[in-house]
């Protein structure tokens, strides 16, 4: 699952790097691009990508789906969708068959749980994680229910390489798997609902125990120091 992220690739960098992607000729961010960001949680707004034939939209979004038959935003934010059933379930079925977008990251945070303490407390260890290079696009979807724009980020089983930090994993998609993610049939998408192929990419190191308050909000959240390839435990 991904329930933090950073992005601190933001304006005409961002803009370049989205209009990079295959079929992209024209990117429009109408409101701008998002300053730097070490924190970004649930609830938050954060850049959506929309691509309409050769031309990409980026627009801030809720990170936390807002269903068109939602009459508020009570409850948890369905900030995650399970990949392996987002066709059928009522929240994510409609949003999965006509909208499908991306979200765009430099890394997330997962949290390892560790050996219990003296006092019977597990610790959790968070960790930093980001490609070796570039960026990463997630799997999205979006709706307006209530008026707003917003999305979820789609969750797959974890690659072999990734399971010993967490489970679940975001669909993250190859430059080459998002024009049939985005413009496919609901059945061409589904072919992409497997553990990442961008996985094998990804690399690690422990972030600051800080990083768990959502109210903290710097650069030193994501640690320093080296990044590993090596499953910790």
């Amino acid at each position: 699952m991904c329930g933090r992220f950073v992005l601190f690739t933001t304006g005409d960098d961002l803009i370049d790097a989205v209009g990079s992607l295959p079929g992209i000729t024209e990117v429009h961010a109408p409101d701008g691009t998002p300053p730097p960001r070490y924190n970004i949680g649930p609830t938050q707004q954060v850049p959506l990508i929309r691509v309409n034939g050769e031309r990409a939209l980026i627009d801030a979004a809720r990170w936390g789906l807002l269903p068109t038959w939602k009459k508020d935003e009570t409850g948890p934010p369905l900030f995650n969708a399970r990949g392996e059933t987002v066709a059928e379930k009522p929240s994510f079925r409609s949003a999965f068959k006509d909208r499908r977008g991306l979200m765009v990251l430099d890394g997330y945070y997962e949290w390892k749980q560790g050996e219990s303490t003296a006092s019977g407390k597990k610790e959790k260890q968070p960790y930093f994680v980001r490609p070796e290079h570039g960026m990463l696009y997630a799997a999205a979807l979006w709706e307006t229910g209530l008026d707003k724009l917003s999305t979820t980020m789609v969750t797959t089983d974890a690659a072999e390489n990734m399971a010993w930090l967490h489970h679940r994993l975001p669909l993250f998609l190859r430059e080459d798997e998002i024009e049939q993610w985005v413009h496919g049939t609901p059945e061409e998408a589904l072919e992409l609902v497997h553990p990442s192929r961008v996985a094998d990419q990804l690399q690690w190191r422990p972030a600051a125990q800080e990083v768990g308050n959502i109210r903290n909000e710097y650069a030193e959240l994501i640690g320093d120091g080296s990044m590993s390839t090596t499953p910790v435990g």
